[in-house]
């Protein structure tokens, strides 16, 4: 998940085509897929008209079912990028590929949605990465090192205030001079940083809270909360700093105070053995975010391409017992019938709500944690415009440049956050094209459900006018509008406390063997569920040796 700290704007997670479905997964919006209308939607500020038109993401064809009679070592359930990522990290850092990856749609990915058209390239889903080194050891082991493509790491970001588009301070030299903020907001940050503050409560704090009191009020309205509305979709009154944020809230809890904690942490970095970086990944330039060259979902089709048969793309879970002997047993529907699968170990990376569902039967307390988790709907609105439409004040060099915009729900305009799809990766537009990525929603707008894709456009369409594109400039042409129902999973206060609950119901209840996985679980930027993957796949194997060394004994 990007950090504030680094300056990521990682907005949420979308030819025109709308589907109204449930969304897990990653919405860097850290957002999940289905079946849409294949409408082409012409946009004029009187309203949208329709005509049958063609395209779609590609995706590898379905692979043919089957189960074999062995008993597996593990049963990914969810071709997500979390449950695909655990697969790979299983098979290449655990050398183990006696495994099983089920999902109940033709496709895999999850949330990543990528689609091309005439000359488009855009993102229904995630939309960017951190590189970090764990999602770069995906990229190469997946094959696709050549594929990477990342952003300028000089790029701005933008927060809209007062009317006007503020680029975020990229390093410690900016902070002295963005106008984001006043001077008496830039000292009460700087001396609530050095734990010149109200000590901690005794309680869980909301982002909100934790950040007026380290920061002040200034860094909260203009910086932190458009950024929860970008990363969580959220609100931050109730988002937990310490399930949202854990590594900023360690800060605090481990120096006293954010910067003593980050003095701390150099410290004891600098004194801990270095371990030798894998020489194979590349190493990106400054603070940056990564995709790959025909959109994310090269990466989910590349794990899915290595895995092989080890897919099976339309298996409904039906149901999951474990017999005596301590194995579980899986039931599928499929489209060749009725099929189980045995299997030593289970990873859920489905939505929560999902596992809800799956897991009653085996725990009704599991289930029940598992279902308290909220996913609010966001719609992704992706739209072009010709470059003559950007307003002169917007252009840097002539160009429009950056990372894209984040709006604070205090001024006056609907849209989340904007993103520069053309300007952040190579070959997202044609020659003379804008492309912008928007999202509309989240936990403080839930109406969206109920707008038309004409409203939600002509919304977006609106805020952009105000800041962006020029008033009187030409209508856009609309590419695609998504609506996830349930977008992201919401970390609020509470969130760690009610998920350690689901995994004890299971241990507890002598399910062990069954893990959680996923956006809920690891974070929702689509590289934390990338290193999510990673750590799953290290318990998985824990929990499989050690009960080989119990059956030996």
């Amino acid at each position: 998940m990007s950090s504030f700290t680094s300056t990521y704007i990682y907005f949420p997670a979308s030819n025109c085509y709308r589907s109204v479905t449930p969304l897990s997964s990653s919405l860097s919006f850290s957002i999940p897929s289905a079946g849409r209308r294949k409408n082409r939607v012409k946009f004029s500020r009187q309203g949208i008209q329709c005509s049958v038109a063609e395209g779609s993401a590609t995706v590898p064809p379905s692979l043919s079912s089957g189960s074999g009679q062995s008993v597996l070592d593990c049963v990914i359930v969810g071709a997500g990028i979390s449950g695909l990522c655990i697969a790979q990290a299983l098979a290449t850092k655990h050398r183990n590929s006696n495994l099983m990856v089920t999902e109940a749609r033709d496709r895999v990915g999850g949330n990543i949605t990528t689609v091309e058209r005439d000359g488009y390239l855009w993102e229904e889903g995630p939309n960017s990465f951190q590189p970090s080194d764990p999602m770069l050891t995906m990229t190469v082991d997946s094959g696709l090192k050549d594929e990477l493509v990342l952003g300028d790491p000089n790029a701005p970001r933008f927060v809209l205030w007062n009317g006007k588009l503020r680029p975020v301070p990229s390093k410690p030299t900016d902070l002295p001079f963005f106008d984001l903020m006043s001077i008496p907001g830039k000292l009460r940050a700087g001396f609530g940083a050095i734990g010149l503050r109200p000590s901690p409560p005794g309680h869980e704090e909301t982002i909100e809270e934790f950040v007026r009191r380290n920061l002040g009020s200034e860094v909260f309205e203009r910086l932190i909360e458009p950024f929860c509305s970008g990363v969580y979709a959220g609100d931050p009154s109730k988002l937990s700093m310490k399930a949202a944020f854990g590594k900023v809230w360690k800060l605090e809890q481990n120096g006293g105070s954010i910067i003593g904690g980050t003095i701390k942490a150099i410290q004891e970095k600098s004194r801990s053995p270095k371990t030798p970086r894998d020489p194979r990944l590349p190493k990106p330039k400054g603070q940056t975010v990564g995709s790959f060259r025909k959109g994310l979902i090269m990466l989910p089709n590349a794990i899915f391409s290595r895995l092989g048969n080890k897919v099976k793309l339309s298996w409904k879970l039906s149901n999951i017992t474990k017999s005596d002997n301590g194995e579980y047993t899986l039931l599928y529907e499929t489209p060749d019938g009725m099929v189980s699968l045995q299997s030593k170990s289970v990873v859920m990376t489905v939505p929560s709500y999902v596992a809800s569902s799956i897991l009653y039967p085996l725990s009704a307390v599991a289930a029940d944690a598992l279902s308290k988790f909220y996913y609010p709907p966001v719609a992704a609105v992706t739209v072009s415009y010709p470059k003559e439409a950007i307003r002169d004040e917007c252009l840097i060099d002539g160009e429009l440049k950056g990372f894209g915009q984040l709006h604070p729900r205090s001024q006056g305009v609907e849209t989340l956050g904007t993103i520069y799809s053309s300007s952040l990766f190579p070959n997202r537009a044609p020659p003379g094209r804008i492309l912008l990525l928007n999202y509309i929603g989240g936990a403080t707008n839930t109406g969206i459900v109920s707008k038309t894709e004409s409203q939600l456009v002509e919304a977006v369409d609106r805020d952009l006018r105000k800041m962006l594109i020029n008033p009187s400039a030409q209508d856009p042409q609309v590419l695609g509008v998504r609506t996830w129902l349930q977008a992201i999973p919401q970390f609020n206060v509470g969130h760690l406390d009610v998920l350690e609950a689901a995994k004890s119901a299971l241990n507890d209840g002598g399910f062990k063997g069954v893990f959680l996985g996923g956006n809920y679980v690891s974070g929702v930027a689509l590289g934390r569920c990338v290193e999510g993957a990673y750590e799953v796949a290290a318990e998985v194997t824990d929990f499989l040796s050690r009960s080989s060394f119990v059956q030996t004994l």
